[in-house]
């Protein structure tokens, strides 16, 4: 049986033997992934209602940034970019948390009532009355009512009003904006050309089996090789084509090759710069319209 004793040193020399950075390394990992908050934060607004403030959020995330800059051991494997963006996520979502004038409770209890409403009124056929919505759910009408007071208190006081839904609930599918429009086109246009970017054999089984949705047994019959041998193409494809779309959109995500003069490195890295010279801002936006949807005759 393991003694206190004995837990309390294995704690401390774990502690002991995590990585602590200077203060300036801190400094620097703060200034240098700030841009972060602001991306996940304009990422959250998107979808959330108009009276949530982005100050409100932006402090929330950039006192999440400190911290896991504080907290960060380089020695555990993990990315820093990839540590934040957990903790950032996770202080936004608090902070989403204590905007809400409801209790989790309350809206436990709402979400509740309306299940069981709705599922009443498909076995009835009709709206279900008060005392037969109360029996279903175990209570009494009066407190059936009390929740009712409760969210809709919570609605007058949240002025947008969050109806039954908590923080991560709140989150909504409205029409982008512009400037997500704009992105998402450049996206669009860069996924465009990093599979025309692909080596013939790779581009031909991407083509094939996503955009024309022809079965795996039909490409491999073309190419005269096994339904094996395509799965493995395809995935060979697939990760070149997201290493190929981070280096460009996302460098943070894109893996760094251990051995840089590695064959395959030097091709990934031949594959990413052919990508850069395959595209521009106006041959990227030409293949979407003005709502992001793909032009005819780029579909074809």
């Amino acid at each position: 049986m393991t003694s206190t004793a004995t837990t309390v040193a294995d704690l401390t020399a774990d502690t002991a033997a995590a990585t602590v950075l200077s203060e300036r390394e801190q400094e620097e990992l703060i200034r240098a992934h700030m841009p972060l908050v602001g991306h996940l934060v304009r990422d959250m607004l998107t979808r959330i209602p108009n009276h949530i403030h982005r100050d409100d959020l932006t402090s929330a995330g950039l006192h999440a940034l400190v911290t896991a800059a504080r907290g960060w051991d380089p020695d555990r494997g993990i990315p820093f970019h990839r540590f934040a963006t957990t903790r950032i996520r996770g202080a936004i979502l608090d902070e989403l948390r204590s905007l809400d004038w409801a209790t989790r409770s309350v809206r436990t209890k709402a979400r509740a009532t309306d299940a069981t409403r709705q599922s009443l009124t498909t076995t009835l056929g009709r709206t279900p009355t008060n005392e037969e919505l109360a029996q279903a759910l175990g209570t009494t009408t009066t407190d059936l009512n009390q929740t009712d007071n409760d969210v809709q208190r919570a609605t007058v006081l949240s002025l947008q009003g969050f109806t039954t839904t908590s923080a991560e609930d709140m989150v909504t599918e409205p029409a982008p904006g512009p400037e997500d429009m704009l992105l998402r086109r450049e996206q669009i246009g860069y996924l465009h050309h990093a599979i025309t970017s692909l080596p013939d054999r790779l581009q031909l089984v991407i083509t094939e089996y996503f955009l024309n949705e022809r079965p795996m047994a039909d490409i491999a019959a073309d190419l005269g090789v096994t339904e094996s041998r395509i799965s493995q193409l395809r995935a060979e494809a697939l990760s070149l084509l997201k290493d190929g779309l981070h280096t460009h959109l996302d460098p943070d995500l894109a893996d760094t090759p251990e051995n840089p003069d590695s064959i395959i490195a030097r091709r990934r890295a031949s594959y990413y710069a052919t990508i850069a010279g395959n595209t521009s801002m106006r041959s990227r936006l030409a293949l979407t319209n003005a709502h992001g949807h793909t032009l005819a005759s780029t579909a074809a």
